[in-house]
């Protein structure tokens, strides 16, 4: 596992991206505050074998439940060597799932997919609302449970969210997509 000493090129997409498109189309708008604070921690994995990616990923799951929140809200944690066939990372998900589970850290932290090739199930490889999920690299963003819950506990319909990250992304079309980048 590696920090912000390797990796640069890695690093430096997925913060373009974050804020590109996380912060400034506003798909997140819980992102912004842990982004101006410095609390969010990237990490790049070297796994090149899902076996080596889980163990990344059980460290990660334990370091951000044992970190304090003022230091560390969320993790990225970026995996560009393995799981790059979406596929593949989509049935790693279930992974991370009995990983949360084992750890006791089901209800705590949660874990929201991120990939290149990001498609959501029915829908055309083409649609822009996959874009709401797609980032330069495989990932797995680690998610505090608590603070999701603090954060829409303040807003009326927290679940327009996602309705209104598709319509942006559509809006934006593949053509402005690329244009991002």
């Amino acid at each position: 596992m590696q920090d912000y000493s390797g990796n640069e090129q890695v690093l430096e997409a997925t913060r373009r991206w974050l804020e590109k498109v996380v912060i400034e189309l506003n798909l997140c708008p819980f992102a912004v505050s842990p982004w101006r604070q410095g609390r969010i921690r990237f990490r790049v994995s070297d796994a090149s074998h899902p076996q080596q990616l889980a163990q990344d990923l059980a460290d990660e799951l334990q370091g951000l439940a044992a970190s304090d929140r003022a230091e560390c809200e969320t993790t990225l944690l970026i995996h560009p060597r393995v799981l790059k066939d979406f596929l593949d990372y989509n049935d790693f998900l279930e992974v991370a799932d009995r990983l949360l589970e084992a750890l006791g850290l089901e209800g705590t932290i949660q874990v929201a997919s991120f990939h290149p090739h990001y498609q959501f199930a029915d829908s055309q490889a083409d649609d822009p609302a996959n874009c709401t999920n797609r980032s330069p690299y495989p990932m797995l963003h680690l998610l505090r449970e608590s603070s999701i819950e603090a954060a829409t506990a303040t807003m009326a319909h927290p679940e327009a969210i996602y309705e209104r990250n598709i319509e942006t992304m559509r809006n934006l079309g593949m053509a402005g997509w690329r244009d991002l980048f």
